[in-house]
C-alpha cells in the first residue's frame, strides 16, 4: 500500500464522520493555542522587563543600606542597616575614579497641593544628574539645578499627571505648591514618561535632595545610583564602592546591585515561568489526546467488517496498523495547525490592546507544540490501531 492510498484511505476515514472528527480536532486545537498564548506572554513579559532596564543603560550600579547577608532578605526590606548618607555620596564621587554621574536619593510619599486641588504622589529628593541617568525630558521652565548637597532650596518638578491634575487651566512654572506642610516653587514639567521599573514617571515630584530628607526627617538615603563610564569597568566600580563604604562604616553593610545581575536573575525567572506555563497548557494537549484515542477506538469498534475486509484481501497487520495511526495522526496535525492559526490571532489581539507589550510566541514554543501535538496524537494512537491490528479477518467480516 502506497503512502497516498494510505492518505487517501484515512482521509476519507476522517471525513466520513465530520462531527465527530471536528470534536477531537478542537479539543487539540485549543490545548496547541493555549501554549502559544501562555508563552507569548512569558516572552513578552521577559522581554518588557529587560527592556526597561537596558533602556537605562548597562553601566548603572545602584546601592542600597543593608546586606542581605545580614538581614536575611532584599536589601534594605528589613533589619536595621546604617545610614547611606550625603557623605557617603561624596566620597563615592571623589575617590571611585570609574563614576561618571552619582545620584542619591531620598524617597516618601506625601500630598501636593495646590490650593483646593490635590493628590498623593511618591515625592524623590534628587540632583541634576537624576535627568541623565533617568533619561527624562523637561517640556516647561528647567530640571533641578546643579548645585551643593546640602543646600536643599525649596522648588520642584513636577510629573505630566501631576501637573495637569493641579493645573489643569495654566502652566505650573513659578507657581507655589505645598507638599505636606512645606512649600515649593514649581521650576519645571517632565515630559509624559508613563512606567519605568514600575515608577510612574508622570506621577512623581521631584526635589533637592537634602530637601527631601528634611521634608521625611531622613537619616538615610533610599538609594544611590552610580553610572560607571565604561562598561568594562562595572566590575572594578562595584568592587571599589564595596571596599570606600566598608571602611567609613566599618563594616560591610551595604548592597550594590549591577544592572547586568538584575537583567540576567530576572531573565532566569521569566524564562522559568514561561516553560512551566507552556507545561500547564501542554496538560489540554494531553486531555486531547484521550479524545483522540477514544475516537479512533469508537472508529475501529465500528469498523471491524471494513478492517476484515482489508485483510482479507490481502492487507498485513502493519498496514492496517499505519492506516488508523496516520488517522490519529491527521486529527492531531491538523488541530495544531487550527491552534496556532487561533493562538496568533490571539496574541495579535492582545498586542492591539497593549501595543507597549511586545507579545509574541517563541520559535522554539511553536516548533515544540507541532512536535508534541503530532507525537500526542500518534501517542494515543497506538492503542487503536493496536486493536485493529490484531482483530481476526473471519470474526471482523461477520461484525463480531
Amino acid at each position: 500500500m502506497r503512502p497516498e492510498d494510505v492518505l487517501n484511505f484515512s482521509w476519507t476515514a476522517l471525513t466520513r464522520h465530520r462531527r465527530r472528527s471536528a470534536l477531537s480536532i478542537l479539543g487539540v486545537m485549543v490545548g496547541v493555542a493555549a501554549v502559544v498564548v501562555l508563552t507569548a506572554v512569558g516572552e513578552g513579559a521577559r522581554r518588557y522587563v529587560t527592556q526597561e532596564f537596558t533602556s537605562l543603560g548597562t553601566n548603572l550600579l545602584i546601592v542600597v543600606p543593608g546586606r542581605n547577608e545580614t538581614t536575611g532578605s532584599f536589601p534594605g526590606a528589613g533589619g536595621v542597616p546604617n545610614d547611606l548618607t550625603l557623605d557617603d555620596v561624596r566620597a563615592v564621587e571623589r575617590d571611585v575614579r570609574e563614576a561618571r554621574l552619582v545620584v542619591p536619593i531620598a524617597m516618601g510619599n506625601d500630598t501636593v497641593a495646590n490650593g483646593e486641588r490635590r493628590r498623593q504622589v511618591a515625592v524623590i529628593g534628587t540632583t541634576s544628574d537624576f535627568q541623565q541617568v533617568r533619561h527624562l525630558e523637561v517640556t516647561a521652565g528647567s530640571f533641578l539645578p546643579p548645585g551643593d548637597l546640602e543646600r536643599g532650596a525649596a522648588i520642584a518638578v513636577l510629573g505630566a499627571e501631576v501637573a495637569r491634575e493641579l493645573f489643569p487651566a495654566e502652566s505650573p512654572i513659578g507657581r507655589v505648591v505645598r507638599i505636606g506642610d512645606w512649600r515649593v516653587r514649581v521650576i519645571g514639567q517632565l515630559a509624559p514618561k508613563g512606567r519605568q521599573l514600575a515608577v510612574d514617571i508622570d506621577n512623581l515630584v521631584l526635589i533637592p535632595v537634602a530637601t527631601g530628607m528634611r521634608i521625611f526627617d531622613l537619616t538615610s538615603l533610599f538609594r544611590v545610583l552610580i553610572e560607571v563610564r565604561v562598561h568594562s569597568n562595572l566590575e572594578s566600580a562595584e568592587e571599589r564602592v564595596l571596599a570606600l563604604l566598608a571602611d567609613r562604616h566599618g563594616e560591610d553593610d551595604v548592597t550594590v546591585i549591577t544592572q547586568d545581575s538584575v537583567v540576567g536573575s530576572l531573565n532566569q525567572i521569566l524564562t522559568a515561568l514561561t516553560l512551566a506555563v507552556a507545561g500547564i497548557g501542554a496538560i489540554s494537549l494531553a486531555v486531547a489526546g484521550l479524545g483522540v484515542m477514544n475516537l479512533m477506538l469508537v472508529s475501529v469498534s465500528e469498523r471491524t467488517a471494513e478492517v476484515g475486509l482489508l485483510k482479507a484481501v490481502g492487507a498485513t497487520g502493519r498496514q492496517v496498523q499505519r492506516l488508523f495511526l496516520t488517522e490519529a495522526v491527521l486529527l492531531s496535525l491538523g488541530g495544531a495547525l487550527a491552534g496556532l492559526g487561533l493562538g496568533w490571532g490571539l496574541v495579535r489581539a492582545f498586542v492591539a490592546l497593549y501595543p507597549a507589550f511586545p507579545a509574541s510566541p517563541p520559535a522554539w514554543a511553536v516548533v515544540s507544540v507541532l512536535v508534541l501535538a503530532v507525537a500526542v496524537g500518534a501517542l494515543f494512537g497506538v492503542l487503536p490501531a493496536r486493536r485493529a491490528t490484531g482483530l481476526d479477518p473471519v470474526e471482523a467480516l461477520a461484525g463480531r
